[in-house]
Formats: structure tokens, sequence, C-alpha cells
């Protein structure tokens, strides 16, 4: 009897965000320092002959496995790219808000390729994983090794692997999905519109968190004001995060809703993520490491 092959969807968290403009073709053109949390989906993969999926878990109400859910997208578009690929029964148990600025269903797609890719004895330096992420989604390419770096362009560019060092975090979510396109539109772009200029493409890791913390306050999100014109709970979000006990940073993700805050230890971010779940019961708050 085979054992299920099982994998971990870590969160994405963009610790920046900067909008370089829109390009011709309509999409926008970004560039972020993003990293990665302890906190996550699990997937699972049963080899068989038949591609299906199941869902559990406490965020998957809502969830479909149809042909729009990007796990069973993921397969086809590395099965199509890979003629003969064994393939077999999914299992995800979604724990991540859907619609959260994390890459939860970016980071499910990424995950079942790398199942997909050990299955079927695929190096995970083939081109052809990154080439098929690429298709699926912009966050599936960074969410493949789910390793710091600095993701640019429509998230086709990656940088190298940073070694960052370790944030103590807490993650906040109010429980309000937050369409990407509509955050794009309240940005108000037109075609061809630049907005920031690129940083220099090797951005070297801070050697300590006090000095990643420093560069992290001279950056921002470029998202977060449009996102609150769409989701004016944001705002909340960041203020309750802002005034807990040690917060060095409170920041949106992605195009949000989840935000996240920054400590100096992991005392001091349980203690917040405590006192934050007991102000708002219905948030979903995680304490985390970034990395």
């Amino acid at each position: 009897m085979t054992l299920p092959l099982t994998t971990r969807a870590r969160a994405k968290v963009n610790l920046d965000l900067r909008v370089l403009g829109r390009r011709a073709d309509g999409y926008h053109a970004l560039e972020s320092l993003v990293a990665f949390a302890g906190v996550g989906d699990m997937l699972s993969l049963d080899p068989g002959a038949d591609l299906s999926l199941t869902l559990a878990g406490p965020r998957s109400e809502g969830l479909t496995a149809d042909d729009g859910n990007l796990v069973l997208r993921a397969a086809r578009a590395l099965a199509a790219a890979r003629p003969g690929l064994r393939l077999g029964r999914f299992h995800l148990v979604k724990r991540l808000p859907v619609a959260s600025g994390i890459g939860g269903g970016s980071a499910d797609a990424a995950a079942a390729l790398r199942l997909l890719a050990r299955l079927n004895g695929i190096a995970a330096s083939d081109p052809v994983l990154r080439e098929v992420a690429a298709q699926v989604g912009a966050d599936v390419p960074v969410c493949l090794d789910s390793r710091a770096r600095l993701m640019a362009g429509i998230g086709e560019k990656l940088g190298p692997v940073l070694r960052l060092p370790p944030l103590f975090a807490v993650l906040a979510n109010p429980g309000v999905g937050v369409e990407t396109v509509a955050v794009f539109r309240a940005l108000g772009l037109k075609a061809g519109e630049a907005a920031s200029e690129a940083r220099v493409e090797n951005v070297v890791a801070p050697a300590s968190a006090a000095k990643l913390l420093g560069y992290l306050t001279s950056t921002t999100n470029d998202l977060a004001a449009p996102a609150q014109r769409v989701a004016p709970v944001i705002g909340d979000v960041l203020e309750r995060l802002a005034g807990l006990p040690g917060c060095r940073l409170a920041r949106m993700s992605g195009s949000g809703a989840t935000c996240f805050a920054l400590f100096d230890d992991c005392t001091a971010s349980a203690a917040a993520a405590k006192a934050l779940q007991r102000d708002r019961p219905s948030w979903w708050v995680k304490p985390t490491l970034l990395s």
C-alpha cells in the first residue's frame, strides 16, 4: 500500500509591495519582498489513475473541487506539459482564509506541483514547474519554493533566495474576502501609466531583525489605500495591530484583507495575538514566524 504524499502550503506575506505601473496589456507591474509564515494549509496526494480533490478544514466552507480550483488547475496544466504524468487524489485541509492577500490558493497550487513532481521524479529545478506555475497564477511561482525573495513583474521575475532573519509576527484577517481586481480598479492606474521606480534587482538581506525592521519602515504597501476603499475594515485591523503592546510595524499583505504586525520576540507576539483574539473573537488571528 502506497502512503499519500504530503506537503504544507505556507502563507505568503508581502513585507512590502510597490506598484511600478500598469503595463500596456493592462497588467500591473509590481515589486515585493516576500516572506513565508509558519502557518498554512496541508495538501496530500494519494497516487492513482484519476485526478480528484476533496476538501476539509476550518476554512473550506464555500470552496468547491471544480475546474476553477487552483489545485486541479495546476495538476491539469502540468499533465498537459508532461504527457503520461501520474496523478491521483488530492486532499486539501484548508486553514488559511480565502481571498485574503496571503496567497492561500496560490500556495495550494504550488503544493500540488511539488507533490506531482515528487511522485513523477521531476527535479525541483526543472523549468517546467516554473513555467506551469506562471500559467496558473501570479503568486504561484514564488510559492513553489516558499522561501523569502524579491518578486517582480506580474510574479514571473524572482530574485535570489534571501536568508532573512526570523521575524516574529501576528497575522490578522477580519473575515472579509477582498477581490484583487477590485483593489487594482480602486488604484485607478491607466494602461501605460508609471507609478514608482524599481529598486535594484539584487536586494541584500539585512543581517539582523532590527536592521530588517528599519528597512521595512522605509517601505510601504501601495495597495493599502485602495484596499481600504474597497474594504474599510482593513483600517480597523491595521489600527488594532499597531496598538498592540510591542508592535514595531503594522502593514497589510498583498491586496488584503490580511494584515500583519511585527514584534521583537515570540513572547511579545504570542501575548499580542492572545489579546487581539480576545478583543476581536470573530477574526482569524495567528502568531507565527516569518522567514
